[in-house]
C-alpha cells in the first residue's frame, strides 16, 4: 500500500480524531481524580466544610467525564481490529497484555470505587469514603501507566524476538514494560494531566471570583489550582527537556522535524532556535525562517556549539511530515512556558496578599482555561505524527499495519464516529460549562465557612 493511499490516510485521520478526544478526557480524569483526593484530605484534616462543597461541585463533573471517556476509549479499542488488524496481528502479543492489564487493574479499580465516591459518603463513613477516592485516583494513574507503557514500546521497542512469520513475541517483560522512553513519557504525561486540570479548575475559580471575590469555595479552587501551576509548571519544563534528550537518542528524525533542521550548521555555529519557519518537504528547506543562533544547542546538547542529525541525513522515506511536527511542537512549548509563567506570577501575587483580588490574574487564567489540554494535544501530535512512517518505530511501517478494508468502509465509519462524537461531546461540553458556571455554594444547610486568607502585605482579600 502507498503511504498516500486514501484508505490509509482516512484510517489514520480516524484514529487521530478518536485518540484526540480520548486523551483529553483521560487526562482530565487523572487530574480531577487527584484533585478530588486532595480536597477530601484537606476536608478531613481542616474540618472546613467548604472543601467538601468544592469536592461535591467537581465530583459530578468527574463522573460525567469518566462515563464519556470510557465510551471514547472503547471505540479506539475496536479500531485496532477494524482498521489496524495487521498491527494487532504482528504486535498484539506485546501490546495486547499491556492493554489487558490497563483494563483489569486500572479500569476496574477506578470504576469499582466510583459508586462509593458518588453515593457512599453517608453510608460508609468519611474514612472509607476517602479510601475510595484514593483508590479511584490510584486507578487513574495505573491506567496511565499501562497505556503509556504500551504506547512507549511502539516508539522504543525492546525485549522481543521476531517469529518466522514476522510477529513480535515477548522475551523480557521487564524490558518491554519499562522500555527506554516509558519513564519520560509517564512523567511528562502525568504532569500534563495535572497542569491541564489545574488551569481548567483555576479558570472556574477565577470566573466566580470575578463575580464574588469573597466566595470561599471559589477561593479554594483558585488557590489550589495556582499552587499546582506554580509547582508543576516548572517541573513540566524540566521533564520535557529530559524527554527531549531521550527522543533525540532514540528518534532523531522526530527531533530534526521538531527543530526544522534540514542541514547541519557550519562547525562552530551551533544549532539555532527557529522561532518561525515554513518547512518545505519538496525543496528540503525552510522558508521565511526566523532563528536565534546557538540557542538550540543549549537545550538540545546543553552546550554552545552542539548539533543534531539533520533531516537531509536520513532516507527521505523515513522523514515524518515536518510542518505538522514543527508547528505543533512550538505551540506546545509556547503554552508550557506561558503556564509556568502564570504559576510563578501567582506566587508573587500570593506573597503580596492579592491572590483573590487581582482581577487581571483572574482574567488571564480564565482565558487560559484550555491551555493545558491544547498543549497536551499538540504534544501528542508531535509524538505520534513524529513517529511516522512507522507504527513500531524502525521495525514496522504504517503502510504494513493497516487492515485490507475498502475506502468506503473506513470513510463511512469515520463520518459516523465524527457525528456521534460531536453529538455526545457537544452535549457533555454544554453540561460541563453549565455546571462550572453555577456558583459553588453550601451543599447542606449551615453557617458559611471562614474565608481562606493568604500571607503577604494584604491578608484581607
Amino acid at each position: 500500500m502507498d503511504p498516500s493511499d486514501p484508505t490509509l490516510l482516512v484510517a489514520r485521520a480516524q484514529f487521530g480524531v478518536t485518540i484526540g478526544f480520548h486523551i483529553v478526557l483521560a487526562a482530565f480524569s487523572i487530574g480531577l481524580a487527584n484533585f478530588l483526593m486532595a480536597l477530601e484530605a484537606l476536608w478531613l484534616w481542616k474540618k472546613n466544610p467548604a472543601y467538601m462543597d468544592v469536592y461535591k461541585f467537581w465530583l459530578k463533573i468527574f463522573a460525567l467525564n469518566v462515563a464519556v471517556g470510557t465510551a471514547s476509549g472503547l471505540v479506539m479499542e475496536f479500531e485496532f481490529g477494524t482498521n489496524w488488524s495487521r498491527l494487532s496481528s504482528k504486535a498484539g502479543s506485546v501490546i495486547g497484555p499491556l492493554m489487558f492489564f490497563e483494563v483489569m487493574v486500572a479500569f476496574f479499580l477506578e470504576a469499582g470505587f466510583l459508586g462509593i465516591m458518588l453515593f457512599g459518603l453517608k453510608k460508609v463513613g468519611p474514612k472509607l469514603h476517602f479510601f475510595s477516592t484514593c483508590a479511584v485516583a490510584l486507578g487513574s494513574l495505573f491506567s496511565a501507566f499501562w497505556i503509556l507503557s504500551a504506547n512507549s514500546w511502539l516508539h522504543t521497542p525492546v525485549g522481543y524476538v521476531i517469529a518466522p512469520d514476522g510477529r513480535f513475541l515477548p522475551e523480557n517483560w521487564f524490558e518491554i514494560i519499562f522500555n527506554p522512553s516509558f519513564p519520560y513519557r509517564l512523567a511528562h504525561m502525568t504532569l500534563a494531566a495535572f497542569l491541564g486540570t489545574a488551569f481548567l479548575v483555576g479558570a472556574a475559580g477565577a470566573w466566580h471570583l470575578l463575580r464574588n471575590s469573597r466566595n470561599a469555595r471559589a477561593r479554594i479552587m483558585f488557590s489550589m489550582a495556582m499552587w499546582v501551576a506554580a509547582i508543576v509548571g516548572p517541573m513540566q519544563l524540566i521533564a520535557g527537556d529530559l524527554h527531549g534528550e531521550n527522543t533525540l537518542e532514540h528518534q532523531p528524525q522526530k527531533v530534526a522535524a521538531m527543530e526544522g533542521s534540514w542541514d547541519r550548521p557550519v562547525t562552530g555555529k551551533g544549532e539555532p532556535l527557529r522561532l518561525f519557519a515554513i518547512p518545505d518537504m519538496d525543496e528540503k528547506r525552510n522558508h521565511y525562517e526566523i532563528a536565534i543562533p546557538h540557542i538550540g544547542s543549549l537545550y538540545l546538547r546543553h552546550n554552545w556549539t552542539g548539533t543534531i542529525k539533520s533531516l537531509n541525513e536520513f532516507p527521505p522515506a523515513d522523514i515524518p511530515p515536518v510542518s505538522i511536527v514543527f508547528f505543533a511542537f512550538r505551540i506546545m512549548v509556547g503554552l508550557g512556558f506561558l503556564m509556568a509563567g502564570v504559576g510563578v506570577a501567582s506566587l508573587v501575587v500570593r506573597k503580596r496578599g492579592h491572590l483573590y483580588s487581582a482581577r487581571w490574574l483572574h482574567k488571564l487564567v480564565l482565558m487560559m482555561a484550555p491551555a493545558g489540554f491544547v498543549a497536551m494535544l499538540c504534544g501528542w501530535v508531535v509524538t505520534e505524527v513524529g513517529r511516522q512512517p512507522f507504527t513500531v518505530y524502525g521495525m514496522l511501517r504504517t503502510v504494513e499495519s493497516s487492515s485490507p478494508v475498502s475506502l468506503s468502509f473506513v470513510t463511512t465509519s469515520f463520518i459516523s464516529i465524527i457525528a456521534v462524537y460531536l453529538l455526545v461531546f457537544g452535549i457533555g461540553l454544554v453540561y460541563l460549562m453549565r455546571a462550572i458556571a453555577r456558583e459553588p455554594k453550601r451543599d447542606e444547610p449551615g453557617p458559611e465557612p471562614e474565608l481562606p486568607k493568604e500571607t503577604g502585605s494584604n491578608t484581607s482579600n
